[in-house]
């Protein structure tokens, strides 16, 4: 991997392949797609329409006679994207989209790693990103705002730490994920203050540009809606196998237990959240807090009926932080693990991947979850019975 994380030289400017590799791809991917016309950015112009519709009261999760919707962000949302809705749609979407690469690309460069393994961070989640991209969503700002959250908690820095956290909660529900870091955190009563600071202020913010009334409502509507997509993610007649990419997506799909309830792989998924909290004394170590950044990066994706292939950008970067904190000794099947990932997550939705295994095998049995919930149980028998002490392989520079 050592050839890959060398400098590049544009002019006289070096420029670290994965960080060129990066923006390079995130250019490219939404410059393809523009070039496609509207259709092709239909996310973008439905997300500009929730600023619009915010504005001017109309239901944020029905369409109008002009606009077919399809909106499942919270009210919050509509000021996120406020910004982007004034450009020309094609530049608005450029930068939305470049913003996205952008903010998910600060927030690992903010982990306190090694500049070489948060260079390795960018280049395994880089196609999933591009991926992400291509599909002009939001799952980069989101990744990004659910580490800057664990970082400033670990820089002490609750108060905004509960910002992003909420943030990405009142916008799309993943965010919540970011409750976890509350266990971390070295001023508790801090962190659960400012939460409450920060639930108020960005519930109320989007009120600004509507009604009280209207955005009262809207949260009820967003409830509402969630609670009709997954009834439709479940049904893949409905969504055509693009939708519930994930280990309950699996089961179903497979045919073993088609009409299975989430509930029996939730309730095992949230006990094996909740038991490596119990070994506190392990929270000074830096690998255990930066596994559990993993292991809900990954479980937040693959736990989730609404996950789809671009929200997995979310899911490779943890798996890339978990790849990095290996040992050298765990690496010689960490390197499998990570090379599965890579084939069945990150390259079958490209055109690098044989189509009629994409189509016939990944596709219609949510495949693509599976290397992201193997290496995730993986997380969780660390994160249960390794000793942690002295193990911060991450913080040498020389690593290799």
């Amino acid at each position: 991997m050592n050839f890959l994380l060398k400098n590049i030289t544009i002019g006289k400017i070096s420029i670290p392949f994965p960080v060129f590799l990066w923006f390079t791809l995130a250019t490219i991917a939404v410059c393809l797609e523009m070039s496609r016309g509207l259709g092709a950015i239909n996310n973008f112009v439905l997300y500009t329409h929730i600023f619009i519709h915010t504005r001017e009261m109309h239901n944020l999760y029905v369409g109008t006679p002009l606009t077919l919707f399809d909106c499942h962000y919270g009210p919050l949302f509509s000021l996120v994207i406020a910004p982007y809705s004034f450009f020309n749609t094609f530049v608005g979407c450029f930068l939305w989209s470049l913003t996205n690469a952008a903010i998910l690309y600060y927030a690992i460069t903010q982990l306190s790693l090694s500049e070489r393994n948060k260079l390795i961070i960018l280049l395994i989640s880089s196609v999933e990103m591009m991926t992400s991209i291509h599909s002009t969503e939001f799952n980069g700002i989101v990744s990004g705002w659910i580490i800057l959250s664990f970082v400033l908690v670990e820089k002490k820095k609750d108060f905004w730490a509960t910002f992003f956290i909420v943030l990405g909660s009142l916008t799309k529900i993943i965010g919540i994920v970011g409750f976890a870091f509350f266990f971390f955190s070295k001023n508790k009563i801090k962190f659960t203050y400012s939460l409450l600071f920060w639930i108020v202020i960005l519930f109320c913010a989007p009120m600004l540009i509507s009604s009280p009334t209207f955005i009262l409502h809207s949260y009820l509507d967003w409830y509402n809606d969630l609670v009709i997509k997954n009834a439709k993610n479940i049904n893949p007649l409905a969504s055509n196998f693009m939708q519930d990419i994930s280990v309950m997506g699996m089961i179903r799909h497979s045919s073993l237990y088609p009409t299975m309830s989430n509930i029996y792989v939730l309730i095992p998924a949230a006990l094996f959240y909740a038991f490596p909290l119990m070994r506190i004394t392990q929270f000074v170590e830096r690998n255990f807090r930066l596994n559990y950044l993993a292991f809900a990066l990954i479980g937040v994706v693959i736990f989730n009926t609404s996950s789809e292939s671009p929200t997995y950008v979310i899911a490779m970067v943890g798996v890339a932080i978990w790849y990095i904190t290996q040992t050298q000794q765990e690496k010689k099947f960490a390197n499998f693990f990570l090379i599965f990932a890579l084939l069945i997550t990150s390259l079958s939705p490209t055109d690098l991947f044989p189509a009629y295994i994409r189509d016939n095998f990944i596709r219609p049995y949510s495949l693509k979850a599976l290397p992201c919930f193997l290496i995730w149980l993986i997380i969780a028998w660390q994160l249960l019975t390794k000793k942690w002490v002295n193990n911060n392989v991450m913080i040498n520079d020389n690593e290799s």
